[in-house]
């Protein structure tokens, strides 16, 4: 699998996702030694090319899109994920709106 390069640029994708969830000592991990091995074994030669090479490039390609969406979710959720109450003013300013003010000077408003 590891000769076609969708197959190459799904391989390095992977390991950038494990990379930026793991750090650098990603190379100690059990995924990682577990999708080498897999791209490893999937390799196409001359002789061989069969449905089951392209199985496991679409079931690469699906875990890839898996590992993008969990890492953008965990940003996405660190984000906006609430951190208790807020005033009227923070909430509107979250969304990126602003409260009317008040005309006339009641001397209430900022």
């Amino acid at each position: 699998m590891a000769a076609s390069p969708s197959s190459l640029r799904v391989y390095r994708g992977i390991l950038k996702e494990l990379r930026a969830m793991q750090g650098q000592n990603y190379k100690q991990s059990l995924a990682y030694n577990y999708v080498t091995d897999q791209f490893r074994k999937n390799q196409v030669t001359g002789e061989r090319l069969c449905r089951a090479q392209q199985e496991a490039l679409h079931a690469s390609q699906t875990y890839l899109c898996l590992l993008a969406a969990s890492r953008n979710h965990q940003i996405l959720h660190n984000l906006y994920h609430g951190k208790g109450e807020c005033s009227t003013e923070e909430a509107a300013g979250l969304v990126g709106l602003r409260l009317p003010t008040q005309p006339g000077g009641k001397g209430w408003e900022k």
